[in-house]
């Protein structure tokens, strides 16, 4: 793997990217694929999922049995390093101590970012989704439809390997023909679940998700995804060939050594190696992007986080692709005498429009799922089921604009302490179970157990933003982000029409509740903002330079030649997870970047 220290850069890059996650690492892979010289700054260590993963072990293994501590905030098999809410020295602040105008933020400092930390839920946001403005009044249009970005969609899909199937459903739009692999079968809680829902007009259907349920065709897809580019066809087919399809082991929260589980290190930046043309600079804090005279992009300083020292890199394009709320703090922090509000920020607008899932989890025991025979239960670990937002078309007999979807948790996973909790608080047995009658009960009860979360739509407003706290740093000296946040009634109607929904589902399950859902307390129901894990916005792509900080092709409307490549663009929160439109996003960017640059207009 070609890791370069600061003395060993290039003097000068055609382009320099900022973060290697879902947005950096497809810049990276396809501009490299394209004959670019191409340098990756990473603010974390090298991390390699092939030997770091232990993906066959047990909690009895794991030390302290697996559970969360400050430096595995997630839990010891989580595969996250130097990440998580709080980390040494990089704080982060909020304008208000009020608890629900709190916003957690969590950073990931590894190879490949959050692409290690996710469950690899890829849905494709849907026509509506691009036009919240124009047809419900709330929020603000992207500047593109559903049809400008499906091809790059397709793209996404068949380079990373994602499994699912053709639903017919408008805005949770299907792939073309070929693209998907197939999804695994039902489990059944999953069959169960389909069969009461039905009834109540709410369907089941498989989630697609970034896991490969098969190998990839090596023999199609790299001439499709690179067509009159031989050396890019090899290296991709030789990558595919090297990932294994999933062996339903452990839960891809861990990573993935067989590579059968999508991450940004295994997908993206391994080809991109391999084609001599990426420099990967790991433990580099970039904190400001370089003007030049004429006011172009023309590098980054960055700190080396391993002996202190400043250092510059010099390119002739700029993609900062660190994560949202990283990006902004980048343009912020970047002022001069031509942006003295923050880099490519005419607009006033850097930092605005924080959009987050609006998001809550409801839990279940199933008589019905009980005493199961013993049995192997294949199928990827969490969600294989979900069900697409079935009021899509009815939106104006709601309380609430927007739509949620509720992704299905079954299953016979191995058990941890969540289990034994939830064992205690289920058994039917006198007393406390012991021996015999323990191991009886257990068995009982194992496997019976449902959960439902839904993750929706938020619309930008102006109580959700974040700006520079004018007085905290972190251990660098560089100025830190605070985040005002406010859920707004739309918000909290929302989360409560999910209770009571997942509930209604739930309860035609036969299921008896640990605790009953909040749905009229919403303010106690609704998952603290960052929680999920799905913030968006802060540099938004829009129509007009005065509305907006970026066009359609990501490209910041006051510096062309810096491109945000990263969940910082979007204008909204759909009630799709954000990762597979910010990789089409940082796709077709991507593309037009080379064309741009082949033009020499960059």
């Amino acid at each position: 793997m070609p890791i370069v220290s600061p003395k060993q850069l290039r003097e000068r890059y055609d382009v320099i990217i900022v973060g290697s996650g879902a947005g950096g690492g497809q810049m990276a892979y396809t501009l490299t694929m394209e004959g670019l010289k191409v340098l990756v700054l990473e603010a974390g260590r090298v991390y390699d999922p092939v030997s770091e993963t232990p993906m066959l072990q047990t909690w009895n293994q794991a030390p302290l049995r697996g559970v969360a501590t400050p430096d595995k905030q997630y839990g010891f098999y989580d595969a996250s390093i130097e990440s998580g809410w709080e980390l040494p020295g990089e704080p982060y602040t909020n304008a208000s101590s009020e608890p629900s105008r709190q916003f957690r933020w969590w950073r990931q400092r590894m190879l490949g970012g959050r692409t290690n930390h996710w469950g690899r839920v890829s849905l494709r946001n849907g026509p509506y989704d691009f036009k919240t403005r124009s047809r419900q009044g709330i929020g603000f249009d992207w500047p593109m439809t559903y049809q400008d970005l499906a091809p790059w969609y397709d793209k996404a899909e068949m380079l990373v390997g994602i499994f699912g199937d053709q639903e017919g459903i408008e805005n949770s739009p299907d792939s073309s023909p070929g693209v998907l692999l197939p999804p695994p079968k039902f489990r059944a809680g999953e069959i169960l679940a389909r069969e009461r829902a039905r009834p109540l007009g709410i369907s089941v259907v498989p989630v697609h998700r970034a896991v490969l349920t098969q190998q990839q065709d090596a023999w199609r897809i790299p001439g499709r995804l690179h067509p009159g580019n031989p050396r890019a066809q090899r290296l991709l087919a030789e990558n595919m060939r090297l990932r294994l399809k999933c062996l339903f082991a452990t839960d891809c929260h861990r990573g993935c050594s067989i590579k059968a589980a999508f991450d940004s290190t295994s997908v993206y930046l391994a080809p991109a190696l391999k084609t001599g043309d990426l420099d990967l600079l790991p433990q580099a804090m970039v904190h400001q992007v370089t003007l030049n005279a004429m006011g172009k992009a023309s590098g980054v300083v960055f700190i080396d986080k391993q002996s202190g020292r400043e250092h510059r890199a010099r390119g002739r394009v700029v993609v900062i692709a660190g994560g949202s709320q990283e990006s902004v703090r980048l343009l912020l922090n970047s002022q001069s005498n031509r942006f003295p509000d923050g880099l490519a920020n005419s607009s006033g607008l850097v930092g605005k429009y924080l959009t987050d899932s609006v998001a809550r989890r409801v839990s279940a025991q199933i008589p019905a799922l009980e005493n199961l025979p013993l049995h192997n239960e294949d199928g990827v670990v969490g969600q294989q089921a979900y069900m697409p937002w079935w009021l899509a078309g009815e939106q104006e007999t709601l309380d609430f604009p927007g739509g949620y979807k509720a992704l299905l948790v079954s299953g016979r996973k191995m058990p941890n302490l969540n289990i034994g909790r939830r064992f205690d608080q289920v058994s039917q047995a006198d007393g406390i179970p012991f021996g015999r009658q323990l191991k009886e009960e257990a068995r009982r009860y194992y496997g019976s157990f449902q959960s439902i979360g839904a993750q929706g739509a938020m619309a930008a407003n102006d109580d959700c933003y974040c700006e520079l706290d004018p007085v905290v740093k972190d251990r660098w000296g560089i100025p830190v982000l605070r985040f005002h946040w406010k859920w707004s009634e739309d918000e909290l109607r929302q989360v409560s029409h999910q209770q009571r929904a997942m509930a209604e589902i739930l309860e035609a399950m036969g299921g008896r509740f640990f605790k009953r859902p909040l749905a009229e307390q919403p303010e106690k129901a609704i998952r603290q903002g960052g929680t999920i894990i799905h913030e968006v916005g802060g540099a938004i792509m829009g129509a007009h330079p005065s509305k907006s900080v970026t066009n359609q092709w990501c490209q910041t409307w006051d510096v062309p030649n810096l491109i945000v490549g990263d969940g910082a663009t979007f204008p909204g929160t759909a009630d799709k997870n954000p990762t597979l439109t910010i990789m089409a996003l940082a796709y077709r960017a991507a593309d037009h970047l080379v064309d741009e640059m082949k033009k020499g207009n960059l």
